[in-house]
């Protein structure tokens, strides 16, 4: 069953590792110390990639969001809230799973050894609360409310916060261009600390930037109860033996808590199944035996 559930997981890292590659294949801007600017970068892409990564081709749905909500660019607003809606209403935190480059990397981190791995602690179901409030001060209300004269916001959690956007654009175009050391203050240094925590938070703790930080986890969370793509589990043929409980990483029930909002699909739950009582398929009917996350519950 380990050997099976390893087999599945390098599956699911083999789709991530791909999709970042496609994302992020703009060489030429490895080479050249540039940020792709050409028509593709209009689109969003439905992980948490930075805009700014020599090699992005897409722009993240976070940047863009904050870029434009306090502006009058009112069609390009309607797009990036569009955007999200339909990513997260057809999958949920699916994309958190299997198309998110700073996913992986959390992923990949985590298989690094340490003595003691910290699955849950006092107050951690009450930490995760902490990305929601994080969405709602540094992209929504912040870029609403403090624009310059020409009416637009400043990417305040890319600026302030985003460590994936310090790994994958800001150290990339600093070793790239010499004349940007100069420029360097105390904000690049707190962008680095705040990266390098997160790093070593990663090797402890499973995805802490996803459970605790990310806002564009938050937004898709919400969906994730109702999404068309959802988990369903029969409670005819689950046995109860537990071992979808201890195989999440996530620290959830999925018996239970099927469609939680923090459940990222990444298939764990399904794979450890004995008797096939965990599934996962496309459906949009809701008549159909879900045992699903209720929020008022």
């Amino acid at each position: 069953m380990a050997k099976k559930k390893r087999k599945t997981e390098w599956h699911r890292h083999r789709v991530q590792a791909l999709w970042t590659l496609l994302t992020n294949s703009y060489l030429a801007g490895f080479v050249q110390g540039k940020i792709y600017k050409g028509p593709l970068k209009k689109l969003c892409v439905p992980g948490l990639n930075c805009y700014s990564c020599p090699g992005a081709l897409g722009a993240c749905p976070i940047g863009a969001m904050q870029a434009v909500i306090g502006s009058w660019n009112f069609k390009f607003a309607f797009y990036v809230a569009g955007f999200l809606m339909f990513v997260g209403a057809l999958f949920g935190r699916f994309a958190c799973g299997w198309l998110c480059p700073f996913g992986l990397i959390q992923d990949l981190l985590h298989k690094i050894p340490f003595p003691k791995k910290i699955g849950t602690f006092r107050g951690d179901r009450l930490l995760r609360k902490l990305k929601y409030v994080i969405l709602l001060l540094f992209v929504i209300l912040l870029p609403l409310c403090l624009v310059d004269i020409m009416g637009q916001g400043a990417p305040y959690f890319c600026k302030l916060i985003c460590p994936a956007g310090t790994l994958e654009g800001g150290i990339p175009l600093v070793l790239l261009n010499s004349t940007m050391h100069s420029a360097l203050g105390w904000l690049y240094v707190w962008k680095n600390v705040l990266l390098l925590l997160t790093v070593l938070l990663a090797v402890m703790i499973y995805r802490p930037f996803c459970k605790y930080i990310c806002p564009l986890g938050a937004i898709y969370s919400v969906f994730n109860p109702i999404a068309v793509f959802r988990y369903k589990v029969n409670k005819e043929k689950c046995t109860g033996c537990g071992a979808c409980r201890k195989a999440c990483k996530m620290q959830l029930d999925p018996v239970e808590e099927a469609n939680h909002p923090e459940c990222i699909h990444c298939g764990q739950c399904k794979k450890v199944c004995g008797t096939q009582a965990v599934t996962d398929h496309f459906t949009s009917s809701r008549s159909e035996t879900l045992t699903s996350y209720d929020p008022q519950a």
